[in-house]
């Protein structure tokens, strides 16, 4: 994708196999800057205190810090040990635990002298594969735009959080359909959902969606019903974090009140995703997906700039109040029009995604 007018991926790799480079979100919008990742403790402080974000971008990360550790010892404990510190950052987007699996199947797979380029050639693997699955998911979900706009001329998406390419590694899930839309000249208009408590829509989808060129109008998250009752959305597009073999889905939480809103008034419900967020070991979402419970500063608190450009932190909860923070919420299948994945669309169902991941265990 494109930032600063140069073409980019969320995560680079670094030729020697001993770092790579990830953009430091919890800067953006107000600073581009890289961050240099050399070791796993530095990969899992990333993950864990939202340098990066968004589940597949959390798993790819999670992949490069493992091979990582095993430059540094590459026993069997070792490897385990690595594993569970970083499985342990962040408890409910699958992606973390299924590259974590991989890397570590691979690596266990040859001789602890090649674990480390073993173990750092399958992340690499991961992180292609995330940006081919992601732009397979823009082909598949552009049909369901193009078929708005010979109804109606301009398409009026809303989404929720960022599941753009910073949260993948490149052209991101629920936006993959939007910048296919509109790299094909279609006439799309995305409402931005500002999604508190950290705004990741206001600062990351908004950004990135601007360096795009793609026109877009940033609301309050508390706005979408209403602009859905005056017909002012065509259709809901979001990511997701995992999803239930039932066809649940867990992402940002206030994502349960816009489908919700949408299943009032009649407007799509879609949720795109790739096959690493599916887990197959959960079959009820709502009753067995963990929600990660986040610290109540981010609630209490909002970062932002001042007009002369200096960054700024400020409280705007009553001094001593106590504030809740589930960072997720968990959307039922029945709410769900569908889901577009790499491989097709589906419902929201075991036996859309079965259809589609047949070979799935």
């Amino acid at each position: 994708m494109r930032i600063g007018g140069e073409t980019t991926r969320s995560i680079v790799p670094g030729a020697d196999g001993a770092s790579f480079r990830v953009l430091d979100q919890t800067l953006l919008p107000w600073r581009v800057e890289w961050l240099t990742i050399r070791d796993a403790g530095a990969a899992a402080h990333a993950i864990r205190s939202m340098q990066v974000r968004g589940a597949p971008l959390i798993g790819a990360t999670a992949a490069f810090g493992l091979a990582l550790a095993l430059r540094e010892g590459a026993s069997d404990a070792a490897l385990a040990e690595a594993e569970s510190a970083l499985a342990a950052t962040r408890p409910t987007a699958v992606n973390l635990a299924w590259a974590l699996a991989r890397v570590r199947r691979a690596a266990a797979s040859v001789p602890p002298a090649d674990r480390a380029a073993r173990a750092w050639a399958e992340a690499i693997a991961i992180a292609d594969e995330d940006e081919a699955a992601c732009a397979a998911i823009g082909r598949h979900g552009l049909p369901l735009l193009s078929a708005i706009a010979a109804r109606k001329g301009r398409v009026n998406v809303l989404t929720h959080c960022n599941a753009g390419w910073l949260a993948t590694v490149d052209w991101g899930t629920a936006t993959a359909p939007i910048y296919a839309a509109h790299d094909a000249g279609l006439d799309i208009h995305v409402w931005v959902d500002e999604t508190r408590p950290r705004n990741q829509g206001g600062a990351l989808t908004a950004f990135e969606l601007g360096a795009h060129g793609v026109p877009h109008t940033v609301i309050a998250d508390n706005a979408g019903g209403h602009l859905m009752q005056r017909g002012a959305v065509d259709i809901v597009l979001v990511g997701t974090d995992r999803v239930a073999r039932n066809g649940d889905v867990a992402n940002k939480i206030g994502t349960y009140l816009k489908a919700l809103a949408a299943h009032d008034t009649g407007v799509p419900f879609w949720v795109a995703l790739p096959f690493s967020t599916i887990d197959w070991t959960v079959a009820d979402g709502l009753r067995d997906i963990p929600i990660e419970e986040r610290s109540a500063r981010e609630m209490t608190h909002v970062h932002g700039q001042a007009e002369d450009g200096t960054p700024m932190t400020l409280r705007v909860v009553a001094p001593g109040s106590p504030a809740a923070n589930p960072a997720f919420d968990v959307t039922p299948a029945r709410l769900v029009t569908g889901l577009i994945t790499e491989r097709g669309r589906c419902a929201a169902s075991e036996g859309g995604l079965r259809r589609l991941y047949p070979d799935a265990a």
